[in-house]
């Protein structure tokens, strides 16, 4: 589907390469995650940077219709809600930041009418790295509290780097080429490597990230 979306991209430039565009997009994600997770309610939101490049092929010369592949970096990732939950050493607690920093490539279907905007199309993400900053805090039954740290913090061994999902958003964008970018992603594929039933003790085993993106975004004027 994506090697699909760049080969439509390399065919509607020959024919508007006087119009083609590049740009900037800098902004924000909040991001958490969906799918069948256990334990939902430790998993909160977290903000992180977005930012990358794009390019804007019109379809239609006026620019009603264009295609728009972007390469953004992209933190997405939540933070442990401390609140306390039951596990078989008793009860726990979990605080602290996880991350994970991608390479997004998201290829946009764009549809621009008296400044509105709207876009949506596939999305292929590739994981750079993560830092799991988690404390958690065990209280046994009988016995007095202990506190630890994750273990390998950036490994990623146990997670799947390569990811499938879409973007879909609305924005305004003026004639000078500045716009202003609501958008949500998701993925269709779990994050975790289907063998890996350790991490965060089997929580996330069906989980997939997903995200709220508030963006600006600057759209260079064709000479």
């Amino acid at each position: 589907m994506l090697a699909a979306a760049l080969l439509a991209t390399a065919a509607v430039s020959s024919a508007q390469a006087q119009s083609i565009r590049i740009g900037l997009r800098a902004g924000a994600n909040y991001s958490n995650l969906a799918g069948n997770i256990k334990n939902e309610d430790t998993y909160n939101n977290k903000v992180g940077f977005l930012g990358g490049v794009m390019l804007n092929v019109p379809i239609i010369a006026d620019g009603f219709l264009s295609l728009q592949p972007e390469v953004l970096y992209s933190q997405k990732g939540f933070e442990n809600k401390p609140t306390e939950y039951t596990s078989i050493l008793g009860t726990q607690k979990r605080e602290g930041n996880v991350n994970y920093n991608y390479i997004d490539v998201p290829v946009l279907l764009k549809v621009k009418a008296a400044g509105l905007v709207f876009e949506a199309g596939p999305q292929y993400s590739y994981l750079l790295s993560a830092n799991n900053q988690t404390k958690t805090t065990t209280t046994p039954t009988i016995g007095n509290p202990t506190v630890s740290e994750a273990e390998n913090k950036t490994d990623v061994s146990g997670l799947n780097r390569n990811e499938l999902g879409y973007l879909a958003g609305v924005g305004y964008e003026a004639e000078n080429g500045l716009s202003l970018n609501l958008r949500y992603t998701g993925a269709f594929s779990d994050f975790v490597k289907s063998d890996n039933n350790t991490y965060f003790d089997g929580d996330l085993k069906n989980a997939r990230h997903s995200a709220f993106q508030l963006s600006l975004g600057y759209l260079i004027p064709s000479k």
